[in-house]
């Protein structure tokens, strides 16, 4: 099978999603690129993560040609391939309805430097203006608001991260929507208090040896 290791990341942590609380019924979507081959497997569109066969997964290339399954790729594929296009080192994405992430996106608020595991994506995580589902148009809005983070919000949508790895990319979900509930309860208290540019940038020191290799 073609891909085969890649796809069967995208159903293992397809599954993940669904169980660490980032999206809900057959929402969301993730894809791993394989630098070599130059295509990435991406999950199908609309279908239960827990239905999901390796065979499922579609096969795709950067320019957005399928090269291998009988499925509808996910909707949102050009949000996915224009990081493996323009992204070098990017070899993972996925994109989440996670609840207190997309509450921000909803107020069109981003995440600011409140705590420290906010380095996961870089110094903040910025929130583009709404753009249509699925349409090139919010592909390029996610690339150019990211910049060279790691995540970002979308405007009334959701999350969106990449990263070298699927098991990274997961992380900065998870770890961004962590923040982000942080963020929202801490405005319901108050103004948080938020940490330093120098402070945050120490952090992102110490992330860079942080994990394991």
């Amino acid at each position: 099978m073609l891909l085969q290791a890649e796809r069967e990341q995208v159903v293992e942590y397809g599954k993940a999603m669904i169980e660490r609380g980032l999206t809900v019924g057959t929402f969301g979507n993730l894809s791993v690129y394989n630098e070599k081959e130059n295509l990435f497997a991406i999950s199908p569109s609309g279908m239960d993560y827990f239905k999901t066969e390796p065979a499922d997964v579609v096969v795709m290339t950067p320019d957005g040609e399928k090269v291998d399954g009988d499925r509808k790729p996910s909707s949102e594929v050009d949000m996915h391939r224009i990081f493996y296009q323009k992204r070098p080192g990017i070899r993972s994405v996925v994109h989440t309805h996670s609840r207190f992430a997309t509450t921000l996106a909803c107020l069109g608020l981003g995440i600011p430097p409140l705590h420290y595991l906010i380095a996961y994506s870089g110094r903040e995580v910025p929130c583009t203006p709404y753009v249509q589902f699925g349409t090139y148009e919010l592909a390029q809005c996610a690339l150019d608001t990211m910049g060279a983070d790691y995540a970002c919000l979308l405007g009334n949508h959701g999350l969106l991260a990449c990263g070298g790895n699927i098991s990274y990319t997961m992380d900065v979900a998870e770890q961004i929507e962590f923040c982000a509930e942080l963020y929202y309860r801490a405005r319901a208290v108050g103004e948080p208090k938020l940490l330093k540019d120098d402070e945050i940038g120490v952090v992102l020191e110490s992330f860079k040896s942080y994990r394991q290799k």
